[in-house]
């Protein structure tokens, strides 16, 4: 299912924790979906760097600064470390969709950043995301979408645009699961 170099590329909001029409704001809104953390803690166990690549509009909206989103970050990686897991990298699209920059998924602007500090090949690395925007965003880089039904899953799916070809779990823990077994 992948390359062998092994590299996995998160979207953060439904995917890893529950998202909000509002915008997760401040560390206290940040909330991990049940298994995500643990799911990821998984990946690094059998080999996985795990990097996040993620729209947070919200900055350039002026909802929360740079500092606040480190701050969100920052509470992310201690629940992880509790959980025994850690990410390699964030990478975060501040941008509003009106700036239509190069970053802002579904632009593969993110995955090209990630690709520069990470050596495995991005063809065959697995992108898994919430929402249609994750889908087209891992087609245009060469990744191997993956959507879960969490977040915005649910919805993509009833959309029914989009989606050939992407295997479809209940949540990251489910992918996790569904992968590790393939590969031990």
């Amino acid at each position: 299912m992948l390359d062998e170099e092994k590299l996995i590329i998160l979207d953060r909001d439904g995917v890893i924790n529950y998202d909000s029409e509002n915008y997760i704001k401040n560390p206290d809104e940040w909330i991990p979906i049940p298994g995500s953390l643990s799911a990821i803690a998984r990946l690094n166990e059998v080999g996985y760097q795990v990097v996040i690549a993620t729209n947070q509009s919200g900055v350039d909206r002026g909802y929360y600064s740079l500092d606040m989103l480190e701050a969100i970050h920052e509470k992310m990686r201690r629940e992880l470390a509790k959980a025994g897991g850690r990410v390699a990298g964030i990478y975060f699209c501040p941008h509003a969709p009106q700036a239509n920059c190069p970053c802002r998924k579904p632009k593969p602007g993110l995955l090209h950043l990630i690709a520069e500090d990470f050596p495995q090949k991005l063809k065959g690395t697995a992108l898994v995301g919430d929402s249609l925007r994750d889908i087209q965003a891992a087609r245009a880089a060469g990744c191997l979408p993956v959507l879960v039904k969490t977040g915005n899953g649910e919805k993509t799916i009833a959309n029914g645009e989009g989606l050939e070809d992407v295997p479809i779990f209940e949540d990251l823990s489910d992918f996790v699961n569904h992968l590790t077994r393939k590969s031990l």
